[in-house]
């Protein structure tokens, strides 16, 4: 079975209705104003999460969350997003004690009998295609949540809402300049192959310029990169000084060197610690600069850095449960009461 391409994946815009019932690959399904309708209600979902703790729109409804790799703030935030909402949720991990892992079972028909359940899936796979593979069969919403080495846009969409939050970049102001540096493993990381297309396209900006910053042999895939020239705006460079970079950066993206991905330990070794996001570094930066991390850390941001007001990664995370919650209520019909 083939992987669908962008063409034959549902086009999410302004309408509820494009919305309602479409499984999420990628994140340029999105148009940009289908962006600002998932972050318009964003914002509602945290307005009721602060004044009430949420509300009971999805009661009754289940949503299968189903992970082939490790995870925490991802399956967690899905799960505090369903049940915030007064749904529930069935776990299924796939490494564990599961038909997959101990009987051979299909990825395929795991998700097809969960549907017998579950009214929407996330899912997260090792492979690259394996999520679309699924979402090409599947009869109910499925939500990637990690792709393989390809993409993970429930991440950037919490990332880009972040970004506006904390920069204050609403669809009333004027577009900003923004220069936004990617650090870490570029090549692996589909957190960052996700944000690169989704800022290019997101029309938020005047004008963008992505910096990537990485290892040797770790750099932004070709793919990426073409997709992200298509948008005139966008400007993209590779920068081998973190400090000189961040010193002109309005965001700075920090990401692991993801061992797991690695064909050898010794691989793994020669670029561990390339890089730390330090003291030393935030003062070379602009007082108004942010950083994100989509998390876990290892150590390539140093902990004294929490302290720093510039330090946005933990207020990124609650924010990543307020979007899924958008994206749930939308993709289940419920996005207006």
């Amino acid at each position: 079975m083939e992987t669908p391409t962008d063409a034959s994946l549902p086009t999410l815009t302004e309408s509820v209705d494009s919305w309602k019932g479409s499984s999420l690959l990628s994140v340029t399904q999105i148009t940009p104003a289908g962006l600002q309708l998932l972050f318009d209600v964003s914002q509602e979902m945290r307005q009721i999460v602060r004044t009430k703790g949420g509300d009971n729109r999805l009661q009754h409804r289940l949503l299968g969350t189903v992970f082939y790799e490790a995870s925490t703030r991802t399956s967690c935030s899905f799960q505090a997003a369903v049940m915030r909402l007064g749904g529930k949720f069935i776990h299924v991990d796939g490494q564990g004690n599961s038909s997959a892992n101990k009987k051979g079972e299909s990825l395929e028909d795991t998700i097809r009998c969960l549907e017998c359940y579950t009214d929407a899936t996330v899912l997260r796979h090792p492979v690259h295609g394996s999520v679309g593979r699924v979402i090409q069969m599947a009869t109910k919403p499925v939500l990637n949540a990690g792709d393989g080495v390809g993409e993970h846009p429930t991440q950037a969409l919490l990332d880009v809402f972040t970004i506006r939050d904390e920069l204050k970049i609403t669809a009333n102001n004027d577009k900003p300049k923004l220069t936004v540096v990617l650090l870490g493993d570029l090549k692996h990381g589909r957190t960052v192959h996700s944000l690169a297309k989704l800022l290019a396209q997101s029309k938020m900006t005047a004008q963008l310029t992505l910096q990537y910053c990485s290892p040797s042999g770790l750099e932004m895939p070709q793919a990426v990169q073409d997709f992200v020239a298509k948008y005139y705006n966008v400007t993209q460079q590779p920068v081998t000084n973190l400090a000189e970079a961040v010193a002109t950066a309005d965001v700075l993206y920090v990401t692991r060197i993801q061992r797991e991905r690695f064909a050898s330990g010794d691989a793994y070794e020669q670029v561990k610690g390339s890089y730390v996001v330090n003291n030393e570094i935030m003062s070379q930066a602009k007082s108004s600069m942010i950083v994100l991390h989509p998390l876990p850390r290892v150590d390539e941001i140093a902990t004294e850095v929490d302290a720093d007001p510039r330090a946005a990664y933990f207020r990124q995370m609650e924010n990543g449960m307020f979007v899924r919650m958008a994206l749930l209520a939308l993709v289940l019909g419920v996005a207006q009461k």
